[in-house]
């Protein structure tokens, strides 16, 4: 089911894409000798593997027509897309039974951004028994998601439409979830506020990362305060991508959001949370060490030459104290630009 951003839904239905058809799956399989090699594939009934079998190949008979993955072999789909998706599912499931004192019998994810389908579709499949909602914000990309899940048959999947701003401030989303996933979406500190206020309080936020996220997560400390969360752990998982070693960053939602947050859409790509506040107080220590450089007499006389509107004593007092020291205190500024660089 696909449905819009907005509060009142409007459900939209592709009926020209969603024929129920029987694939035949020959040449596009992946290769035995490659399938050895997928250790979490291997670990799925053959029903789920017949599922994954045909997302991929719908996968990239959408992708000659629209710009859905840039990996465009069924093996290298295999290895870097869809044994990565299913990497996430051990420390998800570990984590949430340790932290949240629940089983995830019966989980409700979103994936935010998920664009193709990943990793949303791929843990869909491998755990029917989650409620998982697929977030993107591009039509087309719906329309490829809506498709492909008529033919795979799975009905544990929604589909939303919108961009994870505006969702975050609709009530039927924010802080409806136990987990929030994101992989190959943003840094950090713009995902922290996509996806966090989504998440209910107690649940959990994972973001799928590269080998070496530990400059991304310090980056974002200030910005997962603020939307209520804390890191709780950083998983390494296997990977058959070209760096190797993958990594799930997950935190915990300790309080609600503020309401602030998200801001409008846009805002947290071009203005990051982080960002935002150490540009403010980088200004303020600049401004309050230029200050202090100026003698404290002088600005008593400027004070008092402002209240009583006295134009020569606002002469008097440039030409006797500040112009000497105008090269003085230029000096010391540059210097305090670099310590807050």
């Amino acid at each position: 089911m696909l449905l819009s951003g907005n509060t009142q839904f409007s459900g939209w239905t592709f009926f020209k894409h969603l024929t129920t058809r029987k694939f035949k799956l020959t040449t596009t399989l992946c290769q035995p000798k490659a399938l050895a090699t997928l250790s979490h594939f291997g670990t799925l009934t053959s029903r789920q593997k017949d599922q994954i079998h045909l997302y991929v190949h719908t996968l990239l008979q959408w992708n000659k027509r629209m710009n859905l993955t840039a990996v465009r072999e069924v093996n290298d789909v295999m290895e870097r897309h869809v044994e990565d998706s299913l990497a996430i599912v051990p420390p998800l499931t570990a984590c949430y039974r340790s932290h949240c004192g629940a089983l995830c019998d019966k989980l409700s994810l979103v994936d935010v951004g998920t664009g193709a389908g990943l990793p949303g579709v791929v843990l869909a499949i491998a755990r029917p028994e989650w409620d998982v909602t697929l977030m993107e914000s591009m039509n087309k990309r719906c329309v490829f998601l809506e498709h492909v899940v008529g033919l795979i048959g799975s009905s544990n999947i929604q589909i939303v439409r919108g961009r994870a701003e505006s969702l975050g401030q609709n009530p039927c989303f924010r802080e409806q979830f136990d987990v929030a996933l994101a992989r190959a979406v943003a840094e950090m500190r713009i995902l922290a506020e996509y996806c966090l206020p989504l998440v209910r309080v107690g649940g959990l936020f994972i973001a799928a990362k590269g080998h070496d996220p530990e400059d991304e997560i310090k980056k974002a400390e200030s910005a997962i305060q603020k939307v209520g969360a804390s890191l709780l752990q950083v998983c390494s998982v296997e990977s058959q991508s070209p760096y190797g070693q993958r990594t799930a960053v997950i935190y915990s939602k300790d309080r609600p959001t503020p309401m602030k947050f998200p801001r409008n859409p846009g805002t947290p790509a071009k203005e990051p949370l982080a960002a935002v506040y150490s540009n403010i107080t980088k200004w303020k220590l600049q401004a309050v060490i230029v200050f202090i450089f100026l003698s404290p007499h002088v600005m008593y006389s400027l004070a008092i030459a402002h209240l009583l509107y006295d134009w020569n004593q606002y002469a008097n007092c440039l030409c006797t104290f500040i112009l000497p020291k105008i090269n003085f205190i230029l000096i010391n500024y540059n210097i305090t630009k670099m310590i807050c660089r």
